[in-house]
């Protein structure tokens, strides 16, 4: 039997305001029918509107202390990185048995959680981080980042249109036509084809950028308009079709080439990312200072430091006049639709490495190898590494 003998924790998240949790009744019940014993805290399901009585129905025991489930568990399963946690006044790390696997959402090279980071190490934590999964075929059932891309570009338009003080569509009324709302997408990924939809659906007039051509022409196919930034291929496309780090001349003229639009949006979303690095900053303060008053930024590559050097993760805030959203956990925000696509997204994931009841990370794997950050007291992940100033 696949997962013979382990004991699985999923605690509630702590994180404020994230309603997601790390297993739905489904995958619990294939867990255990794999042998596996599934410790749920209670209340971990309500917020994405899952009862205890759905998981014990599933096979899950409730446990009504957390510490137990840390510190039972051979593998704990979260949607977000370990935090302090008030009620038991002490770090979600400390309550971790060394030797313990993490599953989670880390976002290592974010300065924010380099000291979580520096934690599971010096824990003796084996902590695999979901955002490093990378997007090859095989890994395409365990790519939770890409869904919850979907589920954040999606929400990130929502959030801003709640804050904009005008009407996202043309709006026609008895004192004439209302012009529609300029809305900058920032990097057309997954997250950011996600948002120029939803803005689009909206009624607002989409612009978009990405240094990636492929990923620009996406876009224009959604009917947005594109701003060109003269970034060559070779020196924008990386491993995978992904975006590559920027040499700082290159990042300037990035910056440049969007500085107009900057200054003319409503609002802008920005989901720029490097895999397993800091997020490139692509609006300056006095970019910020263009816009103008009431426009909106949700920053949603905040979990890698962001794309706004004003962003505080975590919060929203107002700089001349402009809001920008630093929520950390937008995909919590649709806790049914996300918690379904993560929930499956981690079983793939582990059941990719773990065989017959033993846990097997090949660090000559692709897939583990750019998602495993700590191991034996050591930090693996390279983007930390290098964010932390130790590569």
């Amino acid at each position: 039997m696949q997962f013979k003998g382990l004991v699985f924790g999923i605690p509630k998240e702590i994180m404020p305001g994230e309603r997601r949790v790390a297993a739905i009744p489904e995958t619990v019940e294939k867990l255990v029918s794999g042998g596996a014993a599934v410790l749920v805290e209670k209340g971990a399901g309500e917020g994405a509107f899952i009862m205890d009585d759905d998981y014990r129905k599933a096979g899950a025991r409730i446990v009504e202390d957390v510490a137990e489930i840390y510190a039972q568990s051979d593998v704990i399963l979260k949607a977000k990185e370990p935090l302090f946690n008030p009620e038991k006044n002490k770090h979600e790390v400390e309550m971790m048995p060394r030797g313990q696997v993490l599953v989670a959402f880390l976002h290592p090279a974010a300065p924010d959680n380099h000291e979580m980071v520096r934690k599971l190490a010096d824990q003796g934590i084996t902590a695999l981080t979901l955002d490093g999964i990378p997007r090859i075929s095989r890994a395409q059932a365990m790519d939770a980042l890409t869904s919850m891309s979907t589920v954040a570009g999606y929400k990130a338009v929502l959030m801003a249109a709640n804050r904009v003080p005008k009407f996202l569509p043309m709006i026609a009324s008895a004192v004439g036509m209302i012009q529609p709302a300029n809305v900058l997408v920032i990097g057309t990924g997954v997250a950011g084809l996600q948002a120029v939809a939803t803005a689009r659906r909206l009624g607002a007039v989409v612009y978009a950028v990405d240094i990636r051509p492929e990923a620009a022409e996406h876009a224009k196919s959604l009917g947005a308009k594109i701003i060109e930034t003269g970034v060559p291929p070779e020196v924008a496309i990386g491993e995978g079709g992904y975006a590559k780090h920027l040499p700082q001349e290159w990042l300037l003229k990035e910056r440049e080439a969007i500085a107009e639009a900057v200054a003319k949006a409503d609002i802008i979303i920005s989901t720029a990312l490097v895999p397993g690095r800091l997020a490139p900053v692509l609006l300056t303060e006095e970019m910020v200072r263009s816009m103008a008053p009431g426009s909106a930024i949700v920053d949603v590559a905040v979990d890698q430091g962001g794309n706004c050097e004003l962003t505080v993760g975590g919060e929203v805030i107002e700089k001349y006049g402009v809001s920008i959203d630093g929520t950390k956990n937008i995909p919590g925000l649709v806790p049914a639709s996300s918690t379904y696509m993560l929930s499956k997204n981690i079983f793939n994931y582990v059941s990719y490495f773990i065989k017959e009841g033993k846990i097997e990370l090949d660090l000559g794997d692709e897939i583990i190898a750019s998602s495993i950050v700590t191991r034996d007291g050591e930090l693996l992940h390279a983007g930390a590494r290098e964010a932390m100033g130790l590569a």
